[in-house]
Protein backbone atom coordinates (compact mmCIF):
# COMPACT_ATOMS: atom_id res chain seq x y z
CA UNK A 1 0.00 0.00 0.00
CA UNK A 2 1.40 3.57 -1.05
CA UNK A 3 -0.05 4.93 2.50
CA UNK A 4 2.19 2.00 4.57
CA UNK A 5 4.90 2.94 2.38
CA UNK A 6 4.86 6.37 3.17
CA UNK A 7 4.38 6.15 6.76
CA UNK A 8 7.71 3.56 6.96
CA UNK A 9 9.59 6.34 4.87
CA UNK A 10 8.07 9.37 7.10
CA UNK A 11 9.45 7.33 10.36
CA UNK A 12 12.37 6.60 8.97
CA UNK A 13 13.30 10.24 7.68
CA UNK A 14 11.56 12.04 10.21
CA UNK A 15 13.85 12.84 13.66
CA UNK A 16 13.28 11.30 17.19
CA UNK A 17 11.55 13.43 19.39
CA UNK A 18 10.23 12.61 22.76
CA UNK A 19 8.80 15.32 25.12
CA UNK A 20 11.24 18.36 24.37
CA UNK A 21 14.09 16.15 23.63
CA UNK A 22 15.82 17.11 20.05
CA UNK A 23 17.82 14.18 17.69
CA UNK A 24 17.47 14.97 14.13
CA UNK A 25 18.85 14.66 10.61
CA UNK A 26 19.06 17.90 8.58
CA UNK A 27 16.58 18.27 5.85
CA UNK A 28 18.10 18.00 2.32
CA UNK A 29 16.18 20.96 0.63
CA UNK A 30 17.47 23.29 4.03
CA UNK A 31 13.58 24.49 3.55
CA UNK A 32 12.10 25.99 6.15
CA UNK A 33 8.46 27.54 6.92
CA UNK A 34 7.66 30.39 9.19
CA UNK A 35 5.40 28.51 11.46
CA UNK A 36 3.52 30.22 14.48
CA UNK A 37 1.58 28.02 17.41
CA UNK A 38 -1.86 29.32 19.05
CA UNK A 39 -2.76 27.65 21.99
CA UNK A 40 0.36 26.69 24.04
CA UNK A 41 -0.94 24.21 26.02
CA UNK A 42 -0.08 20.45 26.67
CA UNK A 43 -1.44 19.37 23.26
CA UNK A 44 -0.03 22.18 21.58
CA UNK A 45 3.37 21.39 22.99
CA UNK A 46 2.98 17.88 21.28
CA UNK A 47 1.99 19.01 18.22
CA UNK A 48 5.05 21.88 18.04
CA UNK A 49 7.78 18.87 19.34
CA UNK A 50 6.51 17.47 16.12
CA UNK A 51 6.65 20.33 13.48
CA UNK A 52 10.59 21.49 15.37
CA UNK A 53 11.80 17.87 15.52
CA UNK A 54 10.67 17.68 11.81
CA UNK A 55 13.61 20.40 10.89
CA UNK A 56 11.25 21.73 8.29
CA UNK A 57 9.65 24.49 10.56
CA UNK A 58 11.00 28.20 12.26
CA UNK A 59 9.03 29.01 15.20
CA UNK A 60 8.53 32.59 14.69
CA UNK A 61 5.50 32.97 17.03
CA UNK A 62 3.61 31.69 19.90
CA UNK A 63 -0.21 32.93 21.22
CA UNK A 64 -1.51 31.93 24.46
CA UNK A 65 -3.91 34.34 26.66
CA UNK A 66 -2.21 32.32 29.52
CA UNK A 67 1.45 34.14 30.06
CA UNK A 68 2.19 30.96 32.01
CA UNK A 69 1.52 28.13 29.13
CA UNK A 70 2.81 31.15 26.68
CA UNK A 71 6.37 32.18 28.49
CA UNK A 72 6.91 28.29 29.24
CA UNK A 73 6.64 27.46 25.61
CA UNK A 74 8.49 29.85 24.36
CA UNK A 75 11.12 29.28 26.45
CA UNK A 76 11.06 25.30 25.46
CA UNK A 77 11.60 26.53 21.59
CA UNK A 78 14.23 28.93 22.46
CA UNK A 79 16.39 26.07 24.44
CA UNK A 80 16.24 23.37 21.80
CA UNK A 81 16.23 25.37 18.47
CA UNK A 82 17.79 29.28 19.30
CA UNK A 83 14.53 30.98 17.54
CA UNK A 84 12.88 33.40 19.47
CA UNK A 85 9.43 33.75 18.46
CA UNK A 86 7.10 36.24 18.99
CA UNK A 87 4.54 35.92 21.94
CA UNK A 88 1.50 37.10 21.59
CA UNK A 89 -2.03 37.20 23.50
CA UNK A 90 -4.26 37.87 20.64
CA UNK A 91 -3.98 35.82 17.35
CA UNK A 92 -4.56 38.97 14.81
CA UNK A 93 -2.04 40.20 16.01
CA UNK A 94 0.57 37.53 15.55
CA UNK A 95 -1.00 37.01 12.06
CA UNK A 96 -0.53 40.63 11.29
CA UNK A 97 2.97 40.42 12.77
CA UNK A 98 4.75 37.83 11.61
CA UNK A 99 3.15 36.58 8.92
CA UNK A 100 3.65 32.83 9.62
CA UNK A 101 3.09 30.08 6.41
CA UNK A 102 1.88 27.47 8.52
CA UNK A 103 -0.32 28.08 11.85
CA UNK A 104 -0.79 25.47 14.36
CA UNK A 105 -4.34 26.17 16.48
CA UNK A 106 -4.73 23.75 19.35
CA UNK A 107 -6.54 25.73 21.40
CA UNK A 108 -10.34 24.57 23.63
CA UNK A 109 -12.86 23.82 20.82
CA UNK A 110 -15.02 27.27 20.80
CA UNK A 111 -11.76 28.61 19.94
CA UNK A 112 -11.05 26.63 16.88
CA UNK A 113 -13.13 28.30 14.18
CA UNK A 114 -11.61 31.66 14.23
CA UNK A 115 -8.17 31.77 14.21
CA UNK A 116 -8.27 29.04 11.70
CA UNK A 117 -10.11 30.79 9.32
CA UNK A 118 -8.10 33.91 10.07
CA UNK A 119 -4.86 31.93 9.65
CA UNK A 120 -5.91 30.79 6.31
CA UNK A 121 -7.17 34.33 5.26
CA UNK A 122 -3.95 35.49 5.92
CA UNK A 123 -2.15 32.62 3.66
CA UNK A 124 -1.41 30.56 6.44
CA UNK A 125 -2.03 26.47 5.68
CA UNK A 126 -3.10 25.26 9.06
CA UNK A 127 -2.58 22.40 11.43
CA UNK A 128 -6.32 22.51 13.47
CA UNK A 129 -7.03 20.06 16.62
CA UNK A 130 -10.24 17.97 16.44
CA UNK A 131 -13.20 18.32 16.69
CA UNK A 132 -12.73 21.02 14.05
CA UNK A 133 -15.34 23.30 15.63
CA UNK A 134 -17.68 23.56 18.49
CA UNK A 135 -20.96 24.32 16.04
CA UNK A 136 -21.64 22.76 12.73
CA UNK A 137 -21.85 26.26 11.39
CA UNK A 138 -18.30 26.95 12.12
CA UNK A 139 -17.11 23.72 10.81
CA UNK A 140 -18.71 24.52 7.69
CA UNK A 141 -16.64 27.99 7.25
CA UNK A 142 -13.93 26.63 8.07
CA UNK A 143 -14.31 24.33 4.83
CA UNK A 144 -15.07 26.79 3.29
CA UNK A 145 -12.21 29.27 3.70
CA UNK A 146 -10.16 26.37 2.91
CA UNK A 147 -11.26 26.20 -0.47
CA UNK A 148 -12.01 29.79 -1.14
CA UNK A 149 -8.23 30.53 -0.15
CA UNK A 150 -7.25 27.07 -1.46
CA UNK A 151 -5.18 26.44 1.86
CA UNK A 152 -4.18 22.98 2.92
CA UNK A 153 -5.96 22.31 6.39
CA UNK A 154 -4.97 18.98 8.50
CA UNK A 155 -6.99 18.24 11.54
CA UNK A 156 -5.34 16.04 13.96
CA UNK A 157 -6.85 13.08 13.66
CA UNK A 158 -3.42 11.17 14.14
CA UNK A 159 -4.96 7.89 14.30
CA UNK A 160 -5.48 7.71 10.87
CA UNK A 161 -1.79 7.57 10.84
CA UNK A 162 -1.54 4.63 13.11
CA UNK A 163 -0.23 1.46 11.28
CA UNK A 164 -2.46 -0.44 12.96
CA UNK A 165 -4.93 1.37 12.34
CA UNK A 166 -4.30 1.69 8.45
CA UNK A 167 -4.38 -2.29 8.66
CA UNK A 168 -8.00 -2.81 10.19
CA UNK A 169 -8.67 -0.37 7.45
CA UNK A 170 -6.98 -2.94 4.85
CA UNK A 171 -8.64 -6.03 6.39
CA UNK A 172 -12.26 -4.09 6.53
CA UNK A 173 -11.95 -2.72 3.29
CA UNK A 174 -10.57 -5.86 1.39
CA UNK A 175 -13.89 -7.67 2.83
CA UNK A 176 -11.66 -9.86 5.63
CA UNK A 177 -15.04 -8.84 7.97
CA UNK A 178 -17.63 -9.53 5.71
CA UNK A 179 -20.48 -7.04 4.88
CA UNK A 180 -20.17 -5.09 7.98
CA UNK A 181 -23.86 -4.19 9.29
CA UNK A 182 -22.98 -2.67 12.64
CA UNK A 183 -20.51 -0.85 14.57
CA UNK A 184 -20.76 -0.03 18.20
CA UNK A 185 -17.59 2.47 19.71
CA UNK A 186 -17.34 3.16 23.13
CA UNK A 187 -15.91 4.88 26.12
CA UNK A 188 -16.09 3.56 29.36
CA UNK A 189 -14.00 5.44 32.15
CA UNK A 190 -14.07 5.21 35.46
CA UNK A 191 -15.50 8.03 38.27
CA UNK A 192 -18.12 8.24 40.73
CA UNK A 193 -20.20 11.14 41.75
CA UNK A 194 -22.01 12.99 42.53
CA UNK A 195 -19.70 15.84 40.93
CA UNK A 196 -18.93 18.53 43.60
CA UNK A 197 -19.18 22.34 42.60
CA UNK A 198 -15.40 24.08 43.04
CA UNK A 199 -15.86 27.64 44.52
CA UNK A 200 -15.20 30.57 41.78
CA UNK A 201 -11.73 32.00 42.23
CA UNK A 202 -9.87 34.99 41.71
CA UNK A 203 -8.84 34.66 38.04
CA UNK A 204 -4.24 34.33 37.82
CA UNK A 205 -2.92 37.68 37.21
CA UNK A 206 -1.07 35.76 33.77
CA UNK A 207 -4.43 34.77 32.45
CA UNK A 208 -7.26 37.26 29.78
CA UNK A 209 -9.60 35.37 31.30
CA UNK A 210 -12.66 37.29 29.22
CA UNK A 211 -10.39 36.59 26.41
CA UNK A 212 -10.22 32.76 27.12
CA UNK A 213 -13.83 33.02 27.03
CA UNK A 214 -14.31 34.75 23.81
CA UNK A 215 -17.12 34.40 21.57
CA UNK A 216 -18.18 31.96 24.46
CA UNK A 217 -20.43 33.03 27.36
CA UNK A 218 -18.37 34.49 30.43
CA UNK A 219 -18.33 31.95 33.02
CA UNK A 220 -16.99 32.23 36.37
CA UNK A 221 -13.37 31.04 36.68
CA UNK A 222 -13.22 28.18 38.88
CA UNK A 223 -10.17 27.12 37.18
CA UNK A 224 -6.13 26.58 38.47
CA UNK A 225 -6.42 23.23 39.89
CA UNK A 226 -3.55 20.98 39.64
CA UNK A 227 -3.42 18.72 36.60
CA UNK A 228 -3.10 14.88 36.64
CA UNK A 229 -3.28 12.74 33.78
CA UNK A 230 -5.80 10.59 34.99
CA UNK A 231 -7.95 13.64 36.76
CA UNK A 232 -11.51 12.71 36.26
CA UNK A 233 -14.02 15.20 34.92
CA UNK A 234 -15.30 17.56 37.00
CA UNK A 235 -12.03 17.38 39.61
CA UNK A 236 -10.25 20.47 37.75
CA UNK A 237 -11.88 23.61 36.94
CA UNK A 238 -12.45 24.78 33.05
CA UNK A 239 -8.67 26.40 32.49
CA UNK A 240 -6.23 24.14 32.01
CA UNK A 241 -7.26 21.32 30.46
CA UNK A 242 -10.79 20.83 31.85
CA UNK A 243 -12.71 22.66 29.43
CA UNK A 244 -13.97 19.44 27.34
CA UNK A 245 -17.08 18.95 30.02
CA UNK A 246 -18.31 22.47 29.81
CA UNK A 247 -20.92 23.21 27.14
CA UNK A 248 -19.85 26.52 26.15
CA UNK A 249 -17.12 25.11 25.29
CA UNK A 250 -16.92 22.18 24.30
CA UNK A 251 -19.43 18.87 23.26
CA UNK A 252 -18.22 16.59 26.48
CA UNK A 253 -17.12 12.92 25.63
CA UNK A 254 -18.70 12.80 22.18
CA UNK A 255 -16.99 15.85 20.86
CA UNK A 256 -13.58 14.90 22.84
CA UNK A 257 -13.30 10.83 22.44
CA UNK A 258 -16.15 10.20 20.40
CA UNK A 259 -15.57 12.31 17.27
CA UNK A 260 -11.92 10.25 16.87
CA UNK A 261 -13.74 7.09 16.54
CA UNK A 262 -15.92 8.63 14.43
CA UNK A 263 -13.60 9.84 11.93
CA UNK A 264 -12.14 6.30 11.87
CA UNK A 265 -15.39 4.71 11.21
CA UNK A 266 -16.14 7.30 8.62
CA UNK A 267 -12.31 6.74 7.23
CA UNK A 268 -12.27 2.64 7.72
CA UNK A 269 -16.00 2.02 6.06
CA UNK A 270 -16.01 5.17 2.99
CA UNK A 271 -18.96 6.05 4.60
CA UNK A 272 -19.74 10.52 4.46
CA UNK A 273 -23.29 11.28 6.72
CA UNK A 274 -25.81 9.52 8.64
CA UNK A 275 -29.16 10.04 7.66
CA UNK A 276 -30.75 10.25 10.76
CA UNK A 277 -29.28 10.87 14.50
CA UNK A 278 -31.21 10.11 18.06
CA UNK A 279 -29.49 10.52 21.56
CA UNK A 280 -30.34 9.94 25.19
CA UNK A 281 -28.31 10.56 28.16
CA UNK A 282 -27.86 12.65 31.41
CA UNK A 283 -26.52 12.98 34.47
CA UNK A 284 -28.03 10.59 37.11
CA UNK A 285 -24.66 10.43 38.74
CA UNK A 286 -23.02 13.37 38.65
CA UNK A 287 -26.39 15.00 39.37
CA UNK A 288 -27.80 17.97 38.13
CA UNK A 289 -25.49 20.80 36.63
CA UNK A 290 -24.47 23.85 39.51
CA UNK A 291 -23.80 27.37 37.64
CA UNK A 292 -24.11 30.41 40.14
CA UNK A 293 -21.73 33.17 40.87
CA UNK A 294 -20.15 31.37 43.52
CA UNK A 295 -19.60 27.50 42.62
CA UNK A 296 -20.10 25.61 39.58
CA UNK A 297 -19.91 21.91 37.98
CA UNK A 298 -19.28 20.81 34.64
CA UNK A 299 -22.47 20.41 32.52
CA UNK A 300 -21.61 17.75 30.11
CA UNK A 301 -23.71 14.42 30.35
CA UNK A 302 -22.03 11.52 32.51
CA UNK A 303 -23.53 9.35 29.92
CA UNK A 304 -24.70 9.27 26.39
CA UNK A 305 -25.77 6.84 23.82
CA UNK A 306 -26.13 7.86 20.18
CA UNK A 307 -27.28 5.55 17.14
CA UNK A 308 -26.69 6.79 14.15
CA UNK A 309 -28.65 5.05 10.79
CA UNK A 310 -26.34 4.93 8.05
CA UNK A 311 -27.00 3.76 4.40
CA UNK A 312 -25.02 0.64 4.92
CA UNK A 313 -25.33 0.31 8.58
CA UNK A 314 -26.02 0.97 12.16
CA UNK A 315 -23.49 2.57 14.45
CA UNK A 316 -23.76 3.29 18.07
CA UNK A 317 -21.72 5.95 20.56
CA UNK A 318 -21.66 4.92 24.00
CA UNK A 319 -19.92 6.68 26.99
CA UNK A 320 -19.74 6.78 30.63
CA UNK A 321 -17.95 8.39 33.16
CA UNK A 322 -18.66 5.84 36.15
CA UNK A 323 -18.62 1.99 36.28
CA UNK A 324 -14.75 1.44 34.78
CA UNK A 325 -13.59 -2.09 35.41
CA UNK A 326 -11.72 -4.56 33.49
CA UNK A 327 -15.34 -6.47 32.92
CA UNK A 328 -15.19 -4.94 29.06
CA UNK A 329 -12.99 -6.47 26.43
CA UNK A 330 -10.15 -4.01 25.14
CA UNK A 331 -9.05 0.21 25.70
CA UNK A 332 -11.34 2.23 27.67
CA UNK A 333 -11.94 3.59 24.30
CA UNK A 334 -12.70 1.83 21.35
CA UNK A 335 -14.62 0.12 18.35
CA UNK A 336 -16.17 -3.09 17.58
CA UNK A 337 -17.25 -3.84 14.01
CA UNK A 338 -19.76 -6.78 13.20
CA UNK A 339 -19.34 -8.21 9.98
CA UNK A 340 -20.60 -11.56 8.31
CA UNK A 341 -16.86 -13.04 8.50
CA UNK A 342 -16.49 -11.98 12.41
CA UNK A 343 -15.87 -9.28 14.71
CA UNK A 344 -12.92 -6.71 14.78
CA UNK A 345 -12.56 -5.56 17.94
CA UNK A 346 -10.76 -1.80 17.47
CA UNK A 347 -8.50 -0.12 19.98
CA UNK A 348 -6.23 2.91 20.20
CA UNK A 349 -3.64 2.08 22.67
CA UNK A 350 -4.33 -1.88 22.47
CA UNK A 351 -3.90 -2.67 18.89
CA UNK A 352 -7.21 -4.57 17.17
CA UNK A 353 -7.92 -8.22 17.17
CA UNK A 354 -10.36 -9.84 15.03
CA UNK A 355 -12.71 -12.87 15.84
CA UNK A 356 -13.50 -15.24 12.94
CA UNK A 357 -17.31 -16.14 13.08
CA UNK A 358 -17.42 -19.92 13.47
CA UNK A 359 -14.86 -19.84 15.62
CA UNK A 360 -11.12 -20.42 14.15
CA UNK A 361 -8.04 -18.58 16.27
CA UNK A 362 -7.92 -14.72 16.30
CA UNK A 363 -6.04 -12.13 14.11
CA UNK A 364 -3.90 -9.82 16.93
CA UNK A 365 -2.59 -6.90 15.96
CA UNK A 366 -0.38 -4.45 18.22
CA UNK A 367 -0.39 -0.64 18.49
CA UNK A 368 3.14 1.23 16.79
CA UNK A 369 2.28 4.84 18.73
CA UNK A 370 4.56 7.57 19.83
CA UNK A 371 5.79 9.15 23.06
CA UNK A 372 4.79 11.32 24.68
CA UNK A 373 0.74 10.26 25.21
CA UNK A 374 0.80 7.85 22.76
CA UNK A 375 0.45 9.14 19.36
CA UNK A 376 0.76 9.33 15.80
CA UNK A 377 1.13 12.87 15.38
CA UNK A 378 4.83 12.71 13.90
CA UNK A 379 3.24 10.69 10.61
CA UNK A 380 0.45 13.05 10.64
CA UNK A 381 2.81 15.84 10.33
CA UNK A 382 5.33 14.84 7.58
CA UNK A 383 2.13 13.92 5.37
CA UNK A 384 0.84 17.76 6.21
CA UNK A 385 4.07 18.90 4.56
CA UNK A 386 3.97 16.58 2.01
CA UNK A 387 0.65 18.14 1.15
CA UNK A 388 1.83 21.65 1.13
CA UNK A 389 4.58 20.72 -1.38
CA UNK A 390 2.56 18.54 -3.53
CA UNK A 391 -0.70 19.73 -3.66
CA UNK A 392 -2.17 16.60 -2.40
CA UNK A 393 -5.10 16.19 -0.10
CA UNK A 394 -3.57 15.18 3.20
CA UNK A 395 -4.65 12.54 4.99
CA UNK A 396 -7.08 14.09 7.03
CA UNK A 397 -8.32 17.31 5.32
CA UNK A 398 -10.36 19.72 6.68
CA UNK A 399 -13.67 18.12 4.31
CA UNK A 400 -13.37 14.74 5.91
CA UNK A 401 -12.82 15.90 9.37
CA UNK A 402 -15.64 18.21 8.99
CA UNK A 403 -17.86 15.05 8.75
CA UNK A 404 -17.13 13.51 11.57
CA UNK A 405 -16.79 16.67 13.47
CA UNK A 406 -20.76 16.93 12.06
CA UNK A 407 -21.61 13.45 13.20
CA UNK A 408 -20.02 14.18 16.35
CA UNK A 409 -22.55 17.45 17.00
CA UNK A 410 -25.39 15.98 15.61
CA UNK A 411 -25.10 13.84 18.34
CA UNK A 412 -25.75 16.70 20.87
CA UNK A 413 -28.11 18.92 19.23
CA UNK A 414 -30.58 15.40 19.45
CA UNK A 415 -29.85 15.43 23.14
CA UNK A 416 -30.61 19.02 23.82
CA UNK A 417 -33.44 18.86 21.03
CA UNK A 418 -34.72 15.24 23.02
CA UNK A 419 -35.75 14.02 19.54
CA UNK A 420 -34.29 12.50 16.44
CA UNK A 421 -32.69 14.24 14.08
CA UNK A 422 -32.78 13.64 10.32
CA UNK A 423 -29.87 14.86 8.26
CA UNK A 424 -29.27 16.33 4.53
CA UNK A 425 -26.09 15.96 3.86
CA UNK A 426 -26.59 17.54 0.43
CA UNK A 427 -27.52 20.33 1.77
CA UNK A 428 -25.82 19.77 5.26
CA UNK A 429 -28.73 20.71 7.84
CA UNK A 430 -31.60 19.84 9.28
CA UNK A 431 -34.81 19.23 7.53
CA UNK A 432 -38.30 19.86 8.60
CA UNK A 433 -37.50 20.93 11.86
CA UNK A 434 -36.15 24.86 12.21
CA UNK A 435 -36.21 24.66 16.23
CA UNK A 436 -33.20 21.79 15.64
CA UNK A 437 -31.46 22.88 12.87
CA UNK A 438 -31.36 26.71 14.95
CA UNK A 439 -28.80 24.04 17.22
CA UNK A 440 -26.57 23.75 14.15
CA UNK A 441 -24.87 27.40 15.06
CA UNK A 442 -24.96 29.66 18.49
CA UNK A 443 -25.36 33.45 19.26
CA UNK A 444 -21.50 34.87 19.96
CA UNK A 445 -20.68 36.97 22.88
CA UNK A 446 -20.83 40.79 22.36
CA UNK A 447 -17.75 41.63 20.32
CA UNK A 448 -17.12 38.78 18.43
CA UNK A 449 -18.90 37.58 14.85
CA UNK A 450 -19.89 34.02 13.97
CA UNK A 451 -18.33 32.95 10.61
CA UNK A 452 -20.23 33.31 7.50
Amino acid sequence: MKRRRFIKNSLIATSTFSGWSLIGAADKTGRKYRTALIGAGWWGGNVLAEAIASQRCKVVGICDVDRRALDASAERVAKLTGDQPGRYRDFRELLDKEKPEIVIVTTPDHWHALPTIAAIKAGAHVYVDKPTAHTIGESQAMVRAARAHGRVVQVGHHRRMAPHMIRARDLVRSGGVGTVGMIRCHLNAGGAGPEEPLPTRPVPPELDWDFWCGPAPLRPFNGGNPVRPDDAPGTRGIHPRGHRHYLDFANGSLGDIGVHWLDTALWITGENAPRRVHSTGGRPVKGPPVLSPDAQTSDAPDHQVVHYTFDRFTLTWESRLFGGNDAEKGDVAGMYLYGTKGTLQLGHRGGWVFYPSGGGAPQVEKASLNEPDAQNIRELWADFLSAIETGSKPACDIADAHRATTCALLGMVSLKAGRSVGWDPSRETIPGDAEAAKLLRREYRKGWAYPV
